[in-house]
């Protein structure tokens, strides 16, 4: 990999159509073929493009309709992904900026690498940011194991719509002023590891229903309800000399330049709110210019990336046309307003180039994963009241046959279990018929709300009916979004863990057995019923 010039030899010798392609940041994948790899290379070495955002696959994208292909695993992508990234530096003219996207940590993206509690579960952490800050440096850490520089997190969406397909639990919540704090924490965290960040997706995304990656969500809120409420965490944190904003793609007419001009190519929301009003001076990159919010609209190659950067986008992410984009660029733009977003990337590398990695392997997520656990376990609704003691039986609500809860419980207090898993709902009916008490363990199976979060239908509904017909304790280890399908007002207690991981059950386990509190709150409005 050359060295990295300062901006000053960068400015006078690097050639305006080189300066162009520092503009673009496409997408590389993780389990890419050859012939695809050597794609990639050839727009390192002919286009001479600014940075690589990775992802697992291509079949993984999110514009994949949520899935539908099948996606391969490989428990080698991390040993891959850094292979990939030595490769792709090696032939770069100009050292590529990397970034992914680590909300959670890189099992966001790649098999067998340490995975962090989500942002909804950090939301739920009372009066405890440095928790935020520890997550953040931890992650951090991991990317520069890799060889990332960049993580395209935190989310600062404030998460006002339970139905939202795409944020929700990757929120910290509802509370603009929680979600704001928190955030700082964990950018702080983050670069106390000379890794970059990234606020993301102004405005803010919270109150969709609608997936931008498959379509293009309208907000219909006033310019004053947005500043009061979703543009609120981005104002104050670009007082923090924040890294980079990234755009999404909304549609708000009250912020945009027209009705149907989504917000990441509005001038008026890019140039004149973040830039003018907002005085933010960092780096703004679209989220990814694939996504059918946007991609579906522009079928004439590089109009988009020209669009994008037009409308005040410095990196394009995701980029599909680069070629195209780079002569229509070429063509209309201005050598100062190219100037001007070049600086501003060069800048930003100039800053990620100084970050030192003296690590050799990943360091444990337990710790952390641990406090987390215990600071965030939630009492939603009732009390336990010596349950524990009480005759009862266990129902696992899981595609597994049996759970560490459950085990860990069982070690001090022996009781029947069962499971969805090995029975029918029609035979659970007939096992508990006569049972007065039941302990009941949700895992649902997907962390996204749709398809009921992919619980079969029948089985919400018997839970449901448990809790009108017994005296049951629900632990619920997933997606707190969960229980506006539950009707949790007739139950015992209601106990929020939000994770499934070990630990998470481990301290589930503990509070259930009455040897430790449940500090957490929930960080969203849940419907009761």
């Amino acid at each position: 990999m050359n060295k990295l010039l300062s901006y000053t030899e960068a400015k006078t010798t690097i050639p305006i159509h080189e300066k162009i392609g520092q503009l673009f940041m496409p997408a590389a994948f993780i389990n890419d073929t050859e012939e695809e790899i050597q794609q990639i290379e050839k727009l390192i070495t002919e286009q001479h493009i600014g940075g690589l955002c990775f992802f697992h696959s291509r079949a993984s994208a999110a514009t994949n309709f949520e899935g539908k292909k099948n996606i391969i695993y490989n428990e080698s992508s991390f040993e891959t992904l850094k292979k990939l990234i030595n490769r792709y530096q090696k032939i770069t003219k100009y050292p590529l900026l990397i970034s992914i996207d680590a909300e959670w940590g890189l099992a966001m993206r790649i098999e067998k690498t340490p995975k962090y509690p989500y942002a909804i579960t950090l939301g739920a952490i009372q009066n405890n940011d440095e928790l935020l800050f520890e997550a953040g440096k931890q992650i951090a850490k991991d990317c520069k194991l890799a060889g990332i520089h960049w993580n395209l997190a935190p989310v600062v969406d404030i998460n006002n719509n339970p139905n939202n397909p795409v944020i929700g639990y990757r929120s910290f919540g509802e509370d603009k002023h929680k979600v704001t704090n928190k955030a700082i924490a964990f950018i702080k965290g983050t670069e106390s590891e000379g890794i970059l960040t990234c606020l993301k997706h102004f405005p803010g995304h919270g109150d969709t229903a609608v997936d931008s990656h498959l379509g293009l969500p309208l907000i219909p809120k006033s310019k004053e309800e947005l500043l009061a409420n979703e543009i609120y965490p981005f104002k104050k944190i670009i007082k923090e000399n924040i890294d980079s904003i990234m755009a999404g793609h909304l549609s708000i007419p009250a912020l945009a330049d027209g009705d149907n001009i989504p917000s990441s190519l509005s001038k008026k929301m890019l140039k004149g709110l973040l830039r003018n009003e907002l005085k933010f001076k960092g780096v703004i990159i679209s989220d990814a210019l694939n996504m059918h919010a946007v991609s579906k609209n522009y079928t004439i190659r590089g109009e988009l990336e020209w669009l994008a950067f037009d409308a005040g986008n410095d990196i394009l992410c995701f980029a599909e046309n680069i070629l195209e984009g780079t002569e229509t660029i070429l063509k209309n733009a201005t050598e100062p307003q190219i100037e001007e977003s070049f600086k501003r990337i060069w800048i930003l590398k100039e800053k990620a180039f100084k970050a030192t990695n003296n690590l050799i392997h990943f360091e444990s997520s337990d710790i952390i994963n641990t406090k987390v656990a215990k600071e965030s376990l939630t009492l939603y609704h009732g009390n336990l009241n010596g349950f524990k003691n009480k005759d009862f039986v266990g129902l696992e609500i899981s595609k597994n046959k049996t759970s560490t809860f459950f085990n860990l419980i069982n070690a001090s207090i022996p009781f029947k279990k069962h499971s969805t898993n090995s029975n029918s709902v029609k035979e659970l009916k007939s096992k508990f018929k006569h049972q007065k008490n039941v302990l009941v363990a949700l895992f649902p199976p997907k962390v996204k709300p749709a398809n009921l979060f992919d619980i079969p239908e029948e089985e919400i509904e018997y839970l449901n009916t448990l809790i009108q017909t017994k005296s049951v304790v629900l632990y619920v280890f997933g997606n707190p979004y969960l229980l506006n399908h539950i009707k949790t007002s007739k139950a015992k207690a209601v106990v929020i863990a939000y994770q499934n991981f070990e630990v998470f059950q481990e301290t589930a386990s503990k509070h259930f057995l009455e040897k430790c509190e449940a500090p957490g709150k929930i960080p969203v409005t849940i419907n009761v019923i």
